[in-house]
Order: C-alpha cells, then structure tokens, then sequence
C-alpha cells in the first residue's frame, strides 16, 4: 500500500490517495497516517481510490473509526473512483450508506 497525502487549503480537505492493496497487515499505518493528518488539522478527507485494487474489513474497519472523529467535528469522508468490485463491498457492507462514495467509471 501506498498513501499520498496533500491539504487542499481552498476547500479545505486532506486529498489522501491509495494505492495497492490495504489488509491487516498495513492497515495500522493507514490508521496512524490518517489520524495523524487530522491532528494537524481536523478537515474533511476524500480518499482516491483510484489505483486501489483490494482492501479487506481491517481496511474499512480503519475507516469507520476516522469517519466518527471527523463526524465527531462536523466532517465527512468521501471516497471516490472506487473500482465496481471494491464498490459492491461497501454496498454489502451498508458503508456506502455513511460514507459518500463515488464510482470509477
């Protein structure tokens, strides 16, 4: 896995790109980089999905528990150009319900 981050200070958002694959064994690093970014400033966060090519429930687990501390101030997480089949585990899942997701076309 690959993480690439940037704070957009216009809209006020993290940009944050995956790349690879995010399972149990690298989701710790995505929890602490995520978490990181949002103590040097808590902003809503769009994930690039886009070179994306699998992630398991650790990965969504690692979600879920920053989508509540950028809920807990009034934020949101979009995630966009996700693949059709990482797509329909968010819908199986219900996360396409509290997380914005955008299709790659």
């Amino acid at each position: 896995m690959n993480i690439i981050h940037n704070f957009n200070e216009a809209d006020n958002k993290w940009e944050v790109s995956l790349s690879g694959e995010v399972d149990v064994y690298n989701a710790p690093m995505l929890k602490d980089t995520l978490h990181n970014l949002l103590d040097k400033q808590v902003a809503d966060i769009i994930v690039d999905c886009k070179e994306l090519k699998y992630i398991d429930s650790t990965g969504l687990g690692v979600l879920i528990g920053v989508l509540k501390r950028v809920k807990d101030n009034d934020g949101n997480i979009s995630i966009i150009n996700l693949k059709p089949y990482i797509k329909k585990i968010f819908t199986i899942t219900g996360l396409d319900k509290i997380f914005l997701v955008e299709v790659q076309e």
